[in-house]
């Protein structure tokens, strides 16, 4: 078991993986606490279209997925806080659009149609140097940002009236908040692909919301539980030769099971 920590690929999925649950664990936190769960699943999606334009255009399909879900994100903000549309709708709208875009361009790139399976269902195992960089970029923005701005984000994300009241930049928050959320969905897809990746938002937080209601020991929990969730699937997806996103995924469910069950177990 301790020998495949000496192949490259591996400690680059191990150092992906921290990086990951750093981010995932920060961003979830607000993602779940403020309850934009459909949200974020619905820029996860839209996010898709800048994949095909990326491939298209000949670009990194990351960076134009990144300005694509930012975009989306600002759209679905902005749509269902200003429009008469209602927020699901919206989302919906984004997430189908965005697909149909990604799979209109992939389908008009030259030449034979690119392997999308690494971008749909995820592969950890095959990060590049590339990858580890925007993760790590990414991974200090969100952690600044929580660091310097805690107490308003805080407030924004359990009572936004109440932060209004206290004159806070709300709107600047929420659309800098979701900004992130974009950015962090998009960066980790190459983990959990598009399919998956809004368990890594969740999952983790929900399985640390069992255990404390502060904001800030939420975030910790769910960074070691995605951190161990991630170490666990690896290990499953290399000595099983399976899909290493869903053995993430399937890893943080299980831990989420126990915690549960451990719960019930206490108040029983």
């Amino acid at each position: 078991m301790i020998e495949i920590l000496s192949y490259t690929f591996f400690q680059k999925a191990i150092l992906t993986a921290l990086l990951a649950s750093i981010s995932c664990g920060i961003i979830g936190s607000y993602v779940v606490s403020k309850r934009i769960v459909f949200i974020s699943d619905g820029i996860t999606h839209a996010s898709f279209g800048g994949i095909g334009l990326g491939y298209f255009l000949g670009l990194n399909p990351i960076i134009t997925a990144m300005v694509f879900g930012i975009l989306s994100a600002f759209g679905i903000r902005f749509i269902s806080s200003k429009g008469n549309i209602r927020e699901d709708s919206t989302i919906g709208i984004f997430l189908a659009l965005g697909m149909a875009v990604g799979i209109i361009f992939i389908y008009l790139t030259p030449g034979y149609a690119p392997d999308l399976s690494s971008y749909l269902f995820g592969n950890i195992l095959t990060v590049t140097s590339n990858d580890i960089v925007l993760s790590s970029v990414i991974t200090l923005v969100s952690s600044a940002g929580i660091i310097l701005f805690y107490k308003e984000i805080l407030f924004v994300a359990f009572d936004e009236q109440y932060a209004k009241i206290m004159n806070l930049k709300v709107e600047l928050i929420n659309y800098s908040m979701i900004a992130l959320v974009a950015l962090v969905v998009v960066v980790n897809i190459r983990i959990a692909g598009v399919i998956l990746i809004i368990s890594l938002l969740t999952i983790p937080q929900t399985t640390a919301l069992l255990i404390s209601k502060k904001f800030n020991v939420i975030i910790i929990l769910s960074i070691i539980i995605g951190l161990i969730s991630s170490i666990a699937g690896l290990y499953l997806s290399f000595y099983l030769n399976i899909p290493s996103g869903a053995s993430i995924v399937f890893s943080e469910a299980v831990i989420f099971i126990i915690v549960k069950l451990a719960c019930l177990s206490k108040r029983g």
